[in-house]
């Protein structure tokens, strides 16, 4: 019970100090609206086209805002020496993963929702599948990315090289999960390096949903893999995390 109550109090704090910055909760809901407005009205003559590309537009954009957010906020964490004091007492690794987590996941979450719902409702992107099922394969990327944005944050001493992660870990993934190309267009050696990026597998997902109807099971050794992919970001971040 007690740990329990930890993990909510770190969970708490965390929410506590981001929602006390203003200037940080206007750019986790203004910054992906500008962005998927810009992408999204460029391509408003060209409407097929969008239809085509947003799955991989969500999925990306996703992911790129929630690892921006969360290993910046928790690299601030670190350079105040909040992470220090708490690793400093008796709150256990499990306790600063799943407080970090739930704190980071709110806001993560509410960048990806805004994300899906402005490119669905507002950039009126045609869609074939559920909406619940399109909204579990964005969960499952959010998680994902926060564990990322943690686990990367612990190797950065400024806020300078968190961004200089963005070339190393994303700009990859645009290039090789489908996102300019379809993967099967690029050459062997590019497919089998792309098999490795969780971002491969929810673009994969979220094409079959959005533009084939798919249902999850349907997509389940996607799914499998984007859970593999998530538990795997999970442990190494409570390894760096208790480390750090």
């Amino acid at each position: 019970m007690m740990s329990i109550d930890r993990k909510m109090a770190i969970a708490a704090r965390i929410v506590k100090e981001i929602r006390r910055d203003r200037r940080s909760v206007a750019m986790i809901i203004g910054a992906p609206i500008i962005v998927m407005a810009l992408i999204g009205f460029s391509f408003q003559d060209q409407k097929p086209v969008l239809n085509q590309v947003a799955p991989a537009l969500i999925a990306t954009m996703a992911m790129f805002f929630v690892f921006v957010l969360t290993a910046i906020s928790f690299l601030r964490e670190r350079s105040q020496g909040t992470l220090e004091r708490l690793v400093s007492t008796a709150v256990s690794r499990s306790d600063l993963l799943v407080g970090y987590l739930a704190g980071f996941l709110l806001f993560a979450l509410i960048q990806s929702i805004i994300i899906l719902s402005f490119t669905l409702f507002v950039i009126d992107v045609e869609y074939s599948g559920k909406i619940w099922d399109i909204v579990f394969i964005l969960l499952m990327v959010t998680i994902t990315s926060v564990s990322m944005g943690i686990f990367v944050s612990t190797f950065a001493k400024n806020e300078f090289q968190v961004v200089q992660f963005i070339p190393l870990l994303i700009t990859p993934q645009i290039f090789l999960s489908g996102v300019i190309l379809p993967t099967s267009q690029l050459p062997g050696y590019f497919q089998t390096l792309g098999g490795a990026f969780p971002l491969t597998y929810a673009n994969r997902a979220l094409h079959e949903i959005m533009l084939k109807g798919a249902s999850l099971s349907d997509v389940s050794t996607e799914i499998g893999i984007l859970v593999l992919f998530a538990l795997g970001m999970l442990v190494a971040a409570a390894v760096t995390v208790r480390k750090t």
